[in-house]
């Protein structure tokens, strides 16, 4: 294996009469105990496991990554252990390696379902709160009853919330990529301003902490960075090139300008 996983969300997986542990890593992909799976399909691990080490496709999908077991019916063992662990979209390749046939009778019918089903059912457990796999509940979704409509409510609320906490990450990592390239910029700029008739240093930082303010109310509402656009704003409605260099008998009106539009978007100044 090439390397290990960072495993960042873990769920037991009902599968029939079976419970997998699937994990989501670091890599945003799904993956599934190879030796937990192999225990229930009755066939032997360390042969499996040699087998997706050797297929070339197999392999690269095989990791291992720290999971929470459960401790024997003896009470023995459980805890944080290190796993085998395959990608779930590879779990049908791997499956159809293994000839029914040569599996005991009561197995055969358990390992075709595992070849068609498995991987979908594991994945979808991570897109929309399944955690089962029953065909009958499928038919039962067609129905037109009340608790179908709130079940597909809720599963729609599930999947609202979950784009939204991705997209607030996302803005908050371009928020903080923002905030040092402005350090930088104001480092540069410092270096660069003439103190004579400009405003002073801890004036020119009142400004950045006003725009930053109005940047970031009003890229709530665009859902963009608008950095650029209000320092943009400032530039041209000042003749500056660089709020460094605003003259310092502009300084109460640029905060004044400042002022007005946080207000305009929030109803109060924070200044």
């Amino acid at each position: 294996m090439s390397n290990d996983l960072t495993v960042i969300e873990q769920k037991q997986v009902e599968f029939y009469e079976d419970e997998l542990t699937a994990v989501r890593a670091d890599d945003s992909q799904v993956y599934v105990s190879v030796t937990q799976m192999c225990n229930a399909l009755g066939v032997d691990a360390p042969t499996q496991r040699r087998r997706i080490q050797d297929h070339e496709v197999l392999n690269e999908g095989y990791k291992r990554g720290w999971v929470n077991t459960p401790p024997s019916e003896g009470g023995r063992g459980g805890g944080r252990q290190q796993a085998t662990l395959l990608r779930v979209d590879l779990v049908p390749l791997w499956l159809a390696g293994i000839n029914p046939n040569r599996v005991k009778s009561d197995i055969q019918e358990k390992l075709t379902r595992f070849q068609k089903e498995a991987a979908k059912v594991l994945w979808e457990a991570f897109q929309d709160g399944r955690l089962t796999a029953d065909p009958d509940f499928d038919a039962l979704l067609q129905t037109d009853s009340d608790a179908v409509q709130a079940y597909k409510m809720a599963l729609a609320v599930v999947k609202l919330a979950r784009n939204q906490i991705i997209l607030e990450s996302r803005l908050d990592a371009h928020d903080l990529q923002m905030e040092e390239y402005g350090r930088r910029l104001e480092s540069i700029e410092s270096q660069l301003s003439s103190p004579a008739h400009v405003v002073t240093q801890s004036q020119a930082m009142q400004i950045s902490q006003a725009v930053k303010a109005v940047a970031i109310v009003l890229g709530k509402q665009t859902k963009r960075n608008e950095f650029g656009a209000v320092y943009g704003e400032l530039y041209r409605r000042f003749e500056i090139t660089s709020y460094k260099r605003l003259p310092a008998a502009r300084f109460d009106e640029a905060m004044g300008f400042l002022t007005e539009w946080h207000i305009s978007l929030t109803g109060d100044s924070p200044f």
